[in-house]
């Protein structure tokens, strides 16, 4: 019997360097204070998953590098509880993130692709993968998964009878169309309004949301067309049309937003896995979305699931928008 999620794709180091200002060409600024994280698809979506249900089988599927940055992704995620068996190493470097960030403004990153960019089919033992549910992200950041392994890894997936989801990178390009051809492929379809509008080839605006999920289930997705937002979170299946506000938070709750996004993911992919309704599954992930804005890193917030609701338990959700 198959048991657990797999979570596929993207996997980077981030070190985020404090600097007093950002200098001009030329000119020089100290570094007040370097740390270091995980972070892409694979780490955030995994821990997360592990954190709501510790008893719940969360495998990682990435390409690392042989190098400390890959020992330290390995040493992260095995304490975390998730199995990383499904990790290749390559010869490439582990994919990273250099972070300037001066304290009350906004952050500079330069990114090495690294060995990321080369996760494909053949990182993925699809003969050994006995999971419930494979989710792959993130596509528009993965060269060989954007270049047809994307959506070899879903239909092999679906063939096995395993459950299929993605999520994306917000992008300014024309290169949304690559992921069109996988929809076919996939069983939920986790975006937010950018990527979703882009994607659908509609600009996102007020109103219009339902008309651009309803275009994208179209396309082939199976079961759920979910997008969310800063407002709300909206569904789209074949039973029908279902729209969550999301929690009005206290002043100064927010302490930061880096991988709201992936936690919202893995509430909804939680959801899911636990039959839930569309209803359950849009307020559970927009539950483990507040638990990860309380803490300044993107999975320090995440509790258990009971955690999770006892925090939201004392707020209220905001009124329904027309942003649908």
């Amino acid at each position: 019997m198959r048991e657990g999620i797999a979570v596929a794709g993207s996997i980077l180091v981030d070190k985020i360097n404090e600097i007093s200002a950002y200098p001009k060409e030329g000119e020089l600024t100290k570094i007040l204070n370097i740390e270091k994280s995980v972070g892409g698809c694979v780490p955030n979506v995994a821990i997360d998953l592990k954190r709501i249900c510790p008893k719940l089988p969360v495998k990682a599927f990435g390409k690392i590098g042989k190098d400390e940055n890959g020992e330290y992704v390995k040493d992260v995620l095995s304490i975390s509880g998730v199995d990383i068996t499904g990790l290749s190493v390559c010869e490439d470097k582990t994919s990273f993130t250099e972070v300037m960030s001066v304290a009350g403004g906004q952050r500079t990153f330069f990114t090495y692709a690294g060995a990321s960019a080369n996760f494909g089919l053949i990182d993925v033992d699809l003969d050994k993968l006995n999971t419930k549910m494979i989710h792959l992200g993130y596509f528009l950041l993965l060269d060989k998964v954007d270049e047809g392994d994307g959506e070899k890894i879903l239909r092999e997936s679906k063939k096995k009878g395993i459950k299929t989801s993605i999520d994306l990178v917000s992008e300014n390009s024309n290169r949304y169309s690559v992921v069109l051809p996988c929809l076919k492929y996939v069983d939920n379809l986790i975006i937010n309004e950018t990527e979703a509008g882009a994607l659908a080839g509609i600009e996102a605006k007020d109103g219009n949301l339902i008309e651009i999920a309803k275009k994208l289930k179209s396309f082939g997705v199976a079961e759920r067309v979910i997008i969310h937002t800063h407002s709300l979170g909206i569904c789209v299946s074949d039973k029908g049309e279902t729209v969550v506000p999301s929690y009005k938070l206290p002043e100064k709750f927010i302490v930061g937003t880096t991988g709201a996004g992936d936690a919202f993911c893995a509430g909804v992919l939680y959801g899911i896995y636990q039959g839930k309704s569309d209803r359950e599954i849009l307020e559970f992930a927009s539950s483990v979305a507040v638990a990860s804005l309380s803490k300044a890193s993107a999975t320090d917030g995440i509790g258990t699931e009971q955690d999770i609701q006892e925090l939201c338990k004392g707020f209220n959700r905001k009124e329904i928008c027309l942003y649908i």
